[in-house]
């Protein structure tokens, strides 16, 4: 592997997932299964730090299978999302904005599947600071069982009122299936100069 290709490597993936399973299996089987997906390619995974829901299966996945997890949570949810224990890190941060900071500082790309109000936070925020020109990792929405097909149409609508215009487009990755997940974004990485998908602390903390 040539100097270039090492640097545009998918290291880890910071995955936003809600803390409970939801009302569809095919849900939790997505995060079982792209956890597996990630522990055979020696992706470490970087997660809320919870161990119940869609955060937990996706991690005890990774966990079973050999691959490397990092946890981070915000003191005040350690009780409350049952924090993960036996992940090989485990962060626990003074606040939201920090984890979220230390989240986005440790992943190379970023993935949103199934989940409520926290995963679409966390989800949007990275999306504007893309928009905003922040940074350029990718990040992309896993559509399992059309999940996101909401959050597209809005953002179709916003762009047809002209709301998301020019400068102010971006590039969102949008895989329907869980083998689609990692070879989109791998592609997307390739595209990429390291400088580009780079963000320092003092910047997240601008924010």
């Amino acid at each position: 592997m040539n100097k270039s290709e090492n640097l545009n490597k998918i290291r880890k993936i910071c995955v936003y997932c809600g803390s409970g399973p939801g009302t569809d299996p095919a849900f939790v089987e997505s995060a079982r299964a792209f956890g597996a997906i990630l522990a055979k390619n020696g992706i470490g995974l970087v997660f809320g730090g919870g161990s119940v829901g869609m955060m937990g299966t996706i991690a005890k996945s990774v966990l079973e299978r050999g691959g490397k997890v990092t946890g981070i949570i915000p003191e005040f949810l350690v009780a409350r999302e049952h924090a993960m224990r036996d992940a090989d890190n485990l962060i626990i941060t003074r606040d939201m904005h920090e984890r979220k900071r230390m989240m986005f500082e440790m992943a190379d790309a970023f993935v949103a599947m199934p989940g409520g109000i926290g995963t679409l936070e966390e989800l949007v925020e990275q999306i504007t600071w893309v928009q905003l020109g922040r940074h350029r990792k990718p990040v992309l929405l896993a559509n399992i069982k059309g999940f996101w097909n909401p959050l597209c149409a809005l953002i179709e609508h916003m762009k047809s009122l002209e709301f998301i215009r020019g400068d102010l487009n971006f590039d969102l990755l949008v895989a329907e299936k869980v083998a689609d997940i990692l070879p989109m974004l791998q592609k997307a990485t390739m595209t990429l100069p390291e400088e580009a998908k780079k963000m320092t602390a003092a910047g997240a903390d601008q924010m």
